[in-house]
């Protein structure tokens, strides 16, 4: 192959045609001017817009317009309720969660007021009701959040004993931490607020998890036992105090029902003895009558006969005289 030599002085460049140049540059200007113009905010959103980096409104959700170039535009989540764990992480937030096998003991592991040692995890649910306060005021608003709630944690933890960071007093931890929270939120002005502070997993170190979960159950065992003998206490005391309540106003019944009686014989008597005093032969009678009626019911059938009175066979009872002759022994029989 002829080697080929360059004439330079015959070397023409080709020719550029201008127009289209400026035309695609000023497409390209028109596009980025566009995207640069127009921005879109979420439901769950605000856009902080700023004017070469100073703050100037407040854009609410929906399809806005900025000037480009020199406004530029944060989108703060203030609908959306956000959270930080601590002492552990998710990893994978679905039906069945998922978490980091790294255990963070240098936010979880406090100390408490009886000078014991718990392994606290919890978790604060808050949002951002200020976006520019969250954005402005405080330098690193997200890592400074994280340190006050350590802060606060530590501080409640810290005026209990281990039995009530463990078992009764998780509620009362919670509710006071997230009070201290919010008003150390509201005097750094975050521009955030507490929705709850909510404590996960509450133990003792792995070291001294076996001793302590036999004082659990040495604990559980001596309020079981306690429990019983209060049931039991309360099944008998209270039936032989019934009893002898019952065995009281029995007798007082009683003593009332004989004293009411000898009143009413004494006072019959008292009556009777007045009448007979007045009339004794009337009284008399009247008494004997009283007296017969009370007993010739009580002594059978009877037949009163005149003694002068004949043909009276007919009317006696033979079949009850018969029965009667019958029933007497042999020995009456034969004296006669």
């Amino acid at each position: 192959m002829a080697d080929q030599v360059f004439d330079m002085p015959e070397f023409r460049p080709p020719k550029i045609n201008w127009r289209y140049v400026r035309l695609g540059f000023l497409v390209v200007l028109v596009l980025v001017t566009a995207f640069g113009t127009v921005y879109q905010v979420q439901p769950e959103e605000v856009g902080v817009v700023l004017f070469f980096g100073r703050h100037v409104r407040t854009a609410q959700p929906g399809l806005r317009f900025k000037l480009p170039f020199v406004e530029d535009v944060l989108k703060v989540p203030v609908q959306r309720q956000l959270k930080q764990e601590f002492g552990f992480r998710t990893t994978q937030p679905e039906v069945r969660t998922r978490y980091a096998s790294k255990r963070f003991l240098d936010e979880s592991l406090m100390l408490t007021g009886d000078l014991n040692v718990a392994v606290v995890e919890w978790i604060v649910q808050y949002r951002i009701t200020d976006p520019f306060l969250f954005l402005f005021k405080v330098r690193n608003v997200q890592e400074t959040f994280r340190d006050m709630n350590e802060a606060v944690m530590r501080e409640v933890v810290g005026d209990r004993t281990v039995t009530e960071v463990l078992t009764v007093g998780r509620q009362e931890i919670e509710d006071i931490a997230e009070q201290k929270l919010q008003e150390l939120c509201r005097q750094y002005e975050t521009g955030i607020t507490v929705d709850q502070v909510v404590l996960q997993n509450v133990n003792p170190p792995d070291p001294v998890k076996p001793s302590w979960d036999e004082v659990n159950q040495a604990q559980q065992q001596m309020d079981r036992l306690i429990n019983e003998a209060r049931a039991e206490y309360n099944k008998v005391i209270p039936r032989a105090k019934g009893e002898a309540e019952q065995a009281v106003l029995q007798a007082q019944g009683y003593a009332l029902e004989r004293v009411n009686q000898a009143k009413g014989d004494a006072s019959r008597f008292k009556s009777l003895h007045d009448a007979y005093r007045r009339a004794p032969e009337v009284t008399r009678r009247r008494m004997y009558m009283e007296t017969m009626q009370k007993i010739l019911p009580l002594s059978g059938r009877k037949l009163f006969l005149d003694q002068d009175a004949d043909g009276v066979i007919p009317l006696l009872p033979m079949e009850s005289l018969e029965k009667l002759i019958s029933g007497r022994p042999q020995a009456e029989g034969t004296g006669q």
